[in-house]
């Protein structure tokens, strides 16, 4: 049934606020510590990388990403609570919301040309 898939995404005001591809970048800045790095990974300009994050941080309560300027030492970015927390549900959403859409797929299969 790889012709069908089903994908999570939050819409808050109209807007965007999470789906996969910023659950991918959490993933990415949490391993890499930094939003350049992440976005190298993930083959993605640090400028639009750049535009998620702060996107992310204007749609949540509290920011998902703290980071810090570069300089000598260079800089880095990090999760916040909030932002293991968001990455947590969405992906614990994603896999429910994946399991059970997956008992639907042969009936849509049967019915798609």
């Amino acid at each position: 049934m790889a012709s069908i898939r089903i994908t999570a995404r939050l819409i808050a005001k109209g807007e965007r606020a999470f789906g996969p591809g910023k659950a991918d970048l959490l993933e990415r800045i949490a391993a890499e510590g930094s939003i350049s790095k992440a976005a190298k990974s993930m083959e993605m300009s640090y400028s639009r990388a750049w535009q998620l994050v702060d996107a992310m941080n204007q749609s949540f309560r509290q920011p998902l990403v703290e980071s810090t300027a570069g300089g000598r030492k260079g800089g880095g970015a990090v999760l916040t609570c909030m932002g293991e927390e968001v990455l947590a549900l969405f992906r614990c959403m994603e896999g429910k919301l994946k399991a059970e859409a997956d008992g639907f797929f042969a009936e849509f299969e049967k019915r798609l040309k």
